[in-house]
């Protein structure tokens, strides 16, 4: 949604005065919010489904095999993220799976909503009990608030954190020079 709202925002400044712009920037809005209901409507399945129901596996939900297509949005947004992975990849569990892509995609849309950086890092690094996840941006000019003035009512940290709180993990947000940075780190079975 951060992305749509940046890039709709971008659409409306500027407008007829530079419509190739303006067109690409709806392209980019109609294929996130598209993704974004499809998303939407697994959620629902589930919600919708009883307790024992399974849901549909042709629809999986998104985790790091994503990372490439979540990349390339956020730097169609404005934000060039150089990805380094470290350590032996291994299959995660769903679950997990899920949860690293969430808060990857988090920190990413936080670099892009909040700190008016151009370029980030994003380092995995598979160890044997853990995978670390980390972010780190290096600040630059704030953009002007896409909310309408209204507050920020995100929940973005506070949700990484909780999310790495369930499956006994640690979470770091903090300043990093003029930037910012987030470390996760996911416990993970040493046998995947």
């Amino acid at each position: 949604m951060t992305v749509i709202a940046v890039r709709s925002g971008a659409a409306r400044i500027l407008g007829d005065s530079q419509p190739g712009e303006t067109t690409e920037a709806l392209k980019i809005i109609e294929r996130i919010s598209r993704s974004g209901l499809a998303e939407l409507r697994r959620l629902r399945t589930v919600l919708r489904a009883p307790d024992n129901a399974q849901s549909d596996p042709s629809t999986p939900a998104p985790g790091l095999r994503e990372l490439a297509a979540l990349v390339d949005q956020i730097a169609a947004a404005g934000v060039a993220v150089q990805v380094s992975v470290e350590g032996q990849i291994r299959r995660l569990p769903a679950t997990e799976d899920l949860t690293a892509y969430r808060i990857t995609q988090e920190a990413l849309t936080n670099v892009l909503r909040h700190s008016g950086a151009t370029t980030a890092t994003l380092r995995l690094r598979y160890q044997p009990q853990h995978l670390e996840i980390e972010c780190v941006d290096p600040g630059g000019v704030r953009r002007p608030p896409t909310n309408n003035g209204h507050a920020n009512t995100g929940h973005g940290i506070a949700g990484m954190r909780e999310r790495v709180a369930l499956y006994g993990g640690e979470l770091q947000a903090e300043r990093a020079g003029t930037g910012f940075r987030v470390l996760a780190r996911l416990p993970i079975a040493e046998d995947r």
